[in-house]
């Protein structure tokens, strides 16, 4: 029997029981509710123009998320809330902080972007409450990493999100829609059926291995910031679909026998906090993976699952012999996520599996780790190379080098000829040359619209460089950056 889709938004729960399940949050708002304020720019979640705020209880307490409605189906949307430009209209007419401090900072020009900009402003908003003074740049630049505008050159919309602060306060009502998510909750699974599809949302680790049982051709289905695309830009038909965010067992980050364990259905926001707790080299990498929406939407589980040969999380959890686990009908099964993947977009499935969690090992003594992104923009951009290092040393001595790369294959992987170029050697230059040309034989990248083959053999040559660079404490000086350089021209 098919539930019908409820959801809270403008101060009231609507129920949906006769859209497919693959329509999207941004189709429903514009197609059916004739709320147009939230605008469609590409349809694959890279323009913000489409941005809203999702609010949702987990573990009891209520988040406030921008996400992007163009790939969010909306189903996923059953027991949560839902706010857009329309909601920011204030009930004496007046215009909200974000919205007036965009009119005085002059932060819309064409304004078919300004919508997302302040929704993304608008969260930022709410996650100043109680602080005091306007956020900071670095906060700012994260909150706008996706959105983007071709008139205004980003000034005026920054300056806008310091000047919302200073005026006067506009309070959220936290307490009364947590209120209302809490009559929304939902004891049992969730099945919508429409138009010869069916959307199953359970909620406990065991109803999910049995409802993959029963369809082990399902589409399963987590942030959607892969799986939406199949929809908005391939045209595909998925079938059935499994929903895993309302898992409880899959939604939590712990720690034990020397592992962080992150549930297939946690955030890549917050699996990045995490894992960049222990690993602060990992900082820039969480910055620049994606757009905050995206990151807010997908999860590390649903990166790993999909495989892409340029994906920037597996690099680095290949360097640090990172665990897939698996469920299945036979029960548990472990893997190093180098072994999953077993060529381009094959991975290693038995019939009614799904990921249930990643592993990923906590710094070992005398580690050395590093991972770098190199790609034609420093935002919301796909790598052309993404490297990763993770060097275990005995002393002075080299004992365990483990290094991976995306970019450079069909998919994620290690570089074996390099590694035992370095193992057992001191950390010295030479022995750092040495490994950087067998790095050409442990590849054959190859050229496309992002770089060209050479592009992609000199930087991933280059980037082992600035890894010993970084960790052997030797000045650096140009003749070190001359040795090795070649045309890169050509990227």
């Amino acid at each position: 029997m098919s539930d019908p889709i409820r959801f809270y938004y403008q101060h009231q729960v609507h129920e949906v029981d006769s859209v497919a399940p693959t329509k999207t949050v941004l189709q429903y708002l514009r197609e059916d509710l004739h709320c147009t304020g939230t605008k469609e720019g590409c349809a694959e979640g890279d323009c913000g123009a489409c941005t809203v705020v999702t609010g949702e209880l987990v573990h009891g307490q209520l988040e406030m998320k921008s996400v992007n409605a163009c790939i969010q189906f909306l189903p996923a949307l059953d027991g949560k809330a839902l706010f857009t430009i329309e909601d920011l209209k204030q009930q004496n007419a007046q215009l909200h902080p974000v919205q007036q401090a965009l009119v005085e900072c002059h932060g819309s020009q064409c304004g078919f972007c300004t919508p997302g900009f302040a929704m993304s402003l608008w969260s930022l908003y709410l996650s100043q409450e109680g602080s005091s003074g306007s956020p900071c740049r670095e906060k700012i630049n994260e909150t706008l990493s996706g959105n983007l505008c071709r008139c205004t050159g980003y000034r005026p919309i920054i300056d806008a999100a310091r000047r919302m602060t200073e005026l006067p306060k506009v309070a959220f009502d936290r307490a009364a829609l947590t209120r209302q998510l809490n009559d929304l909750q939902r004891t049992d699974m969730f099945v919508y059926e429409q138009h010869g599809q069916t959307f199953y949302a359970p909620r406990t680790l065991e109803q999910l291995v049995a409802v993959r049982a029963q369809h082990p051709l399902a589409c399963i289905l987590s942030g959607s910031t892969d799986v939406g695309l199949w929809v908005t830009k391939q045209m595909r038909a998925l079938g059935d679909i499994i929903y895993i965010r309302q898992v409880a067992e899959l939604s939590h980050i712990s720690e034990s026998d020397g592992k962080i364990h992150i549930g297939a259905a946690v955030s890549l926001n917050d699996a990045y906090a995490a894992v960049t707790g222990h690993y602060p080299q990992l900082q820039e990498m969480w910055q620049r993976f994606a757009s905050l929406p995206i990151r807010n939407s997908g999860t590390l589980g649903g990166s790993v699952a999909n495989g892409s040969p340029i994906g920037d999380s597996a690099p680095w959890m290949i360097a640090l012999s990172a665990e897939i686990v698996l469920r299945g009908p036979a029960g548990q099964r472990v893997l190093l996520l180098e072994n999953f993947y077993l060529d381009y977009m094959k991975k290693d499935w038995q019939p009614g599996e799904f990921v249930e969690a990643v592993r990923i090992p906590l710094p070992q003594p005398q580690q050395q780790f590093r991972t770098y992104k190199l790609a034609k923009r420093y935002d919301q951009d796909i790598s052309a190379v993404c490297a990763a290092y993770a060097i275990t040393f005995d002393g002075d001595r080299i004992c365990n080098a483990h290094i991976a790369y995306g970019g450079m294959a069909a998919t994620s992987r290690r570089a074996p000829k390099a590694e035992a170029a370095l193992n057992g050697q001191l950390w010295t230059q030479a022995t750092i040359e040495q490994a950087m040309q067998m790095l050409a034989l442990d590849y054959t990248p190859l050229s496309d619209m992002r770089a060209s083959d050479n592009y992609r053999m000199t930087t991933a040559q280059n980037l082992l460089r600035r890894f010993w660079l970084e960790t052997s404490g030797t000045p650096v000086s140009m003749s070190v950056f001359a040795a090795g350089c070649a045309d890169v021209s050509n990227s």
